[in-house]
């Protein structure tokens, strides 16, 4: 009895023992070894070895245009995701149901192929002789190919089409779930399709669209493939700047203090979008 007592009181955490091991092994020790990482400098004792040289070095215009850029360009994926996403799901989950089996099937497709091989596919869209330009051509809208590789518009055009999945799904499962008769009870009532929607269908589903935001802004902010394989390395981004001082400079104290900075950057604008995003809620809360 005693046993059993044990076990129906612990059984829970014991099963939760094995996911908690693997996260602190690969995540907080990881984040406690880049941490002190930044902090030492030369040779001697621990105490003698503590510096805070390494970030002196990094706050400068460089680094700090290398962050804004990756910020930005994380915004503007995110954003195009949202209003790629939103229409698209909505008319899926509250529209056309009949579709919704072969729209899931279709936005799953791509988890089932490695992410290296997305980005080499648009190589062939994208390259001097591929899809895009030979279709402008044999229609007569261009001459000589257009150079759309090694750009920063072709780093975000795949970035979008990479994320959106991540955009996609929170939206559809809290649309999956939306209780249509407030749609229909506001219309009945004389409200415009578009008073409906931004009164009503947005605000109830602002959750799953700060979901799906965050899960594409945060990655995209360090991004590295991406723009190290379809834009060439022409353009410094905080994945492209980590990888530079890790594994080309050898430096990897100075590598683990940019890690610490961009990390601090993200989480503050994270927290700062994120009051954004709730802002209306708020609002409404409060009156």
């Amino acid at each position: 009895m005693a046993f059993h007592a044990l076990v129906t009181r612990y059984g829970s955490f014991a099963l939760a023992v094995p996911a908690l091991i693997w996260q602190v092994c690969f995540l907080y020790l990881p984040v406690i070894f880049v941490l002190s990482d930044s902090f030492l400098s030369g040779s001697g004792s621990l105490w003698q070895r503590l510096s805070v040289e390494h970030y002196a070095v990094i706050v400068d215009s460089l680094h700090a245009r290398v962050m804004v850029r990756s910020l930005v360009q994380a915004l503007v994926v995110a954003c195009s995701c949202l209003l790629i996403g939103y229409p698209v799901t909505y008319l899926c989950a509250l529209k056309a149901r009949r579709l919704k089996s072969i729209f899931l099937f279709l936005l799953m497709l791509p988890f089932w192929t490695n992410i290296l091989v997305h980005i080499y596919a648009w190589f062939f869209v994208l390259e001097r002789n591929g899809l895009i330009n030979s279709i402008l051509m044999r229609l007569g809208i261009i001459h000589e190919p257009i150079a759309f590789l090694y750009t920063n518009a072709a780093v975000t055009l795949v970035m979008i089409y990479s994320y959106l999945p991540f955009m996609v799904l929170p939206l559809l499962s809290a649309l999956e779930k939306f209780n249509t008769t407030l749609i229909e009870a506001s219309l009945d009532l004389g409200a415009t399709p578009t008073s409906t929607f931004f009164n009503i269908t947005l605000p109830l589903t602002m959750p799953a669209v700060r979901t799906g935001f965050f899960l594409v802004f945060v990655p995209v902010f360090g991004e590295y493939a991406i723009p190290t394989l379809v834009g060439g390395g022409k353009s410094l981004n905080v994945g492209s700047m980590i990888s530079a001082y890790y594994l080309e400079a050898r430096n990897p104290a100075l590598g683990s203090a940019f890690t610490v900075v961009s990390s601090m950057v993200i989480l503050v604008v994270v927290w700062l979008l994120y009051y954004l995003l709730s802002g209306p809620k708020r609002a409404k809360e409060h009156a």
